[in-house]
């Protein structure tokens, strides 16, 4: 359970927010609170936000703090939409990690 915990306090997910404001929750995340990973998750229309936040966030502002992309898992989850329709949703997570 504590595992989980940790996992949910590092994750940044990705909606209609103004860019920087990702790319500053990432940084934040690295510096401030020490983490040694941290995962971008989006889905649907903000898949390429989350993959632009990522690479701003490593290669501007992380990059002499030797974070990097450490994996990227993609996948799809089906729900109903609000006509009672099921419908699938693309899904991303961007795990970058210090060296």
């Amino acid at each position: 359970m504590a595992e989980k915990e940790k996992v949910d306090e590092n994750t940044v997910f990705i909606g209609g927010k103004p860019f920087m404001n990702y790319v500053t929750g990432v940084v934040m995340q690295f510096t401030t609170k020490g983490a040694k990973e941290v995962v971008v998750k989006a889905r649907g229309k903000f898949i390429s936000r989350a993959v632009d936040v990522a690479e701003v966030a490593t290669k501007r502002f992380l990059k002499e703090h030797g974070v990097a992309v450490k994996e990227i898992k993609i996948n799809s989850e089906e729900f109903e939409n609000k006509e009672g329709k099921k419908v699938n949703v693309s899904t991303i997570d961007i795990t970058l990690f210090k060296k």
